[in-house]
């Protein structure tokens, strides 16, 4: 349990309404205030309709109080830490910080959201007393969502007193610390800014379109596909010239900021003609009034229909790696080694001088930019050699840390743990915060104990072992099947006490790999169909009935196929952002590994619903029925995807340990579960249920193949033929589930439905 039980935040913007629904999803009362009234209720009501949502579950938002600063800022008295998220003037903030300390507890926290300001101008005139507990804690936007935390400490804090905000941030609000010197914008807003910035500007001196600049400075470079225009767009506009001000007057007279000189006439034009971004009337991208999407021509500012064009240097980033991209000679390739040769080496110049190490800073860029490679990872890709000799070839400065590291990479661990380079030239461990246990590190420390070409299964210590997804998109297929078998069969032998079920993908799993029902159905092949679920349905059994414990640690999307193999683990660890649903109804079918059977068990053994045995039926039908997906592990607990006894873990690079510990928790005196026997109503339930069907079809709620997959869903779910007097097996209820995609497959309706998922990635409604 953490010391940080109470939280005020001061300012509710957008960015303090969002730290204050994070720290409620953390488990603390909260109280949030604002110098006006209704300001803090109205951000509280706007949060709860957000989407994405601010709030974990609903209920979350109970835990805020709301006030204001004029009359109650008594109420920060029994608070353990305070964070002001207010205007970025320093003379409003000091006013403020000697208002809290009127009220202030002698053993609280005080911090600050800032993203700007130096700490030594926040705490000018502060009493030692509070300077000692004061701190930066910079989140990201929305703060939810974005995993990176910058804490600023000085020569005047006293880490003792600060050590259980840090901890309770880490364990509790999910966030990875990454601790920066006290320089302007930190880590990620000052390498960050730089790269959008350079992007910008370069744009408009090589005469590249902003779909052009995308292209590139996108997915080729591991940035998500959004490139920079339209992160700009989503960030808002009228925000750059602010940050761009604030670098301009703070930054030293020598900083390479300053060469990429101002921002583009057209930005200033845009913003005062309301094109603010996503949040006003468009940006460099807008919607027209048939919602087709436009974008700016940056030479006359006119907008004309996107076309998406394909980028050549892109393709060959995808075959040669990011040296292709920058070697292109194309003028894409040219922007795109301009704006990041631009941004490498200002990362190299200015890590010894903003951060510790080169780790927190290219951990910085992963989690506050979504980049999926940080600045000294990329400079390893492309070679630091290469990418000297290239600086110096297009006359640009290379960094002393950049020499240091010639002749060898930023990072070396490939058959041990991590070390980084330092500026020295020596090479250092990579240290994790206590509890961390990371996929990636064991993975550096040897060979796996099992693999093929979609699974691994790793020894994670002390007798435990984790099974690792890697096909794409880590769906399941019959290679990841036999290697569950495998494992099953083998970790006995070898001693092991139980397994994990684990990756380190963005998603856990998007389910069963439907290329193959499609070209089963399509070639007539229906036996193979029958034989994939057959075969999973008693790979999942097994893995139920195994002779020690499995604990499914999800994180991201766990659907359909991916849902089912977390139903069939004895516990789970999930990681608070895990979306977990049964979304078989979206590609025409019913769950047919087990997801009917279990979720049927799991409502019927449940303290949450009424007697009979019509209820566990009705619950199970309306959420497979609806394709409903969890939007949190807290959520997935109302639809029983997790059991209330299962472990929800905010930060997700905790959430191994956690899961291995939960193993080692269950391995003394473990014994599989008892066999489900279940009491099912028959075709009495199942016509109860097709009177609602039918009701939904004739409000046009449900469309036709809607009815045709809940008829068979009502089925599988009231046990068939039975008498609500007969017990019902497992093995029965399987049975039912390939019947029901049996019959379905053999509809045009259901191809119909695969077709289009495969094709566009949403479900089809015919």
């Amino acid at each position: 349990m953490s010391d940080v039980r109470k939280i005020c935040v001061i300012g509710a913007g957008v960015m303090g309404a969002g730290i204050a629904a994070q720290a409620a999803n953390a488990g603390a009362d909260v109280v949030l205030l604002d110098v006006a009234p209704g300001v803090s209720e109205a951000a509280v009501q706007k949060m709860r309709k957000a989407n994405p949502a601010a709030f974990m579950h609903a209920s979350f938002a109970k835990r805020i109080t709301c006030g204001t600063t004029g009359d109650d800022l008594h109420l920060i008295g029994d608070c353990d830490w305070v964070i002001e998220a207010v205007i970025e003037n320093p003379a409003i903030k000091q006013q403020l910080y000697a208002d809290v300390a009127k009220h202030l507890g002698a053993h609280a926290v005080l911090s600050s959201n800032t993203s700007t300001l130096p700490l030594d101008v926040l705490t000018a005139g502060m009493v030692d007393g509070l300077k000692s507990r004061f701190l930066i804690t910079h989140f990201f936007n929305p703060p939810r969502y974005m995993r990176l935390m910058e804490i600023v400490t000085g020569p005047d804090s006293d880490q003792n007193a600060v050590a259980p905000v840090t901890d309770f941030i880490d364990r509790n609000m999910g966030k990875s610390l990454v601790e920066c010197r006290d320089t302007p914008g930190f880590i990620a807003n000052r390498i960050g800014t730089f790269w959008m910035h350079a992007a910008i500007t370069e744009a408009f001196k090589q005469g590249i379109t902003v779909e052009q600049a995308d292209a590139v400075m996108g997915r080729p470079i591991g940035v998500p596909k959004t490139g920079v225009f339209a992160l700009l767009d989503l960030v808002g506009l009228d925000l750059m010239p602010h940050i761009l001000d604030s670098f301009a007057q703070t930054l030293p007279e020598g900083d390479a900021f300053h060469a990429l000189g101002p921002a583009p006439e057209l930005l200033h034009i845009m913003i005062a003609d309301g094109y603010t971004g996503r949040k006003g009337k468009g940006g460099f991208y807008r919607l027209d009034a048939g919602r087709n999407k436009e974008v700016i021509d940056l030479g006359d500012g006119n907008y004309a229909a996107a076309k998406r064009p394909k980028s050549a240097a892109g393709a060959a980033s995808k075959k040669g790696g990011l040296r292709a991209l920058f070697t292109h000679d194309s003028a894409e390739g040219r922007y795109a080694w301009t704006v990041m040769s631009k941004t490498l080496a200002y990362a190299a110049q200015l890590a010894p001088e903003i951060a510790d190490n080169i780790e927190a800073v290219d951990r910085a860029m992963r989690l506050g930019y979504n980049w999926k490679w940080g600045p000294f990872e990329l400079i390893d890709s492309v070679g630091s050699t290469w990418f000297a000799d290239r600086l110096i070839e297009a006359g640009q400065a290379v960094p002393d840390l950049l020499h240091t590291a010639r002749g060898q990479s930023f990072y070396k661990g490939t058959d041990g743990p991590l070390r980084m380079l330092m500026p020295d030239g020596a090479y250092q461990p990579v240290q994790r915060r206590p509890g961390v246990l990371l996929l990636q590190d064991v993975k550096r420390g040897g060979a796996p104990l099992f693999a093929n070409r979609s699974a691994r299964v790793w020894d994670i210590g002390d007798g435990v072992a984790c099974l690792e997804f890697r096909s794409k998109m880590n769906s399941l297929n019959p290679f990841i099947m036999a290697l569950i078998n495998k494992t099953v069969k083998e970790l006995p032998k070898r001693g092991f006490k139980g397994l994990v079920i684990h990756n380190e993908g963005t998603h856990f799993s998007v389910g069963a790999n439907i290329m193959m029902f499609q070209m089963a159905v399509k070639l007539h092949l229906r036996p193979i169909v029958t034989w994939i679920l057959k075969n999973g349905q008693d790979t999942f059994q097994n893995l139920k009935y195994a002779p020690f414990p499995v604990v499914g640690a999800p994180s991201g999307m766990a659907l359909g196929g991916g849902c089912e193999i977390l139903l069939h683990c004895d516990r789970l660890t999930a990681h608070a952002e895990s979306y977990i649903g049964l979304v078989e109804v979206g590609v025409g079918i019913v769950p047919g590994w087990g997801g009917c059977k279990e979720l049927l068990g799991r409502w019927t053994a449940s303290k949450k619903r009424s007697g009979g045995p019509m209820p566990p039926v009705m619950k199970a039908f309306e959420t497979i029925a609806t394709a409903k997906v969890s939007a949190s592990a807290f959520e997935a607990k109302d639809t029983l995807f997790l059991r209330l006894e299962d472990t929800v873990v905010m930060n997700r690079d905790r959430l191994l340990s956690n899961a291995k510990q939960t193993v080692l928790d269950m391995a003394k005196g473990y014994s599989p579960p008892e066999p489900m026997a279940l009491n099912l109503p028959g075709p009495s339930g199942a016509a109860a249920l097709i009177l609602a069907i039918n009701d939904f079809a004739n409000k046009g709620i449900a469309s036709p193949h809607d009815v045709t997959i809940s008829k068979q869903l009502a089925r599988v779910l009231s046990g068939g033929d039975t008498d609500v007097l007969d017990t019902v097996s497992e093995a029965q209820i399987l049975g039912l589930e390939r019947d029901a995609i049996a019959a379905l497959v053999k509809t045009p309706e259901t191809l119909d439905r695969v077709t289009h998922m495969l094709n566009t990635g949403k479900p089809l409604r015919n």
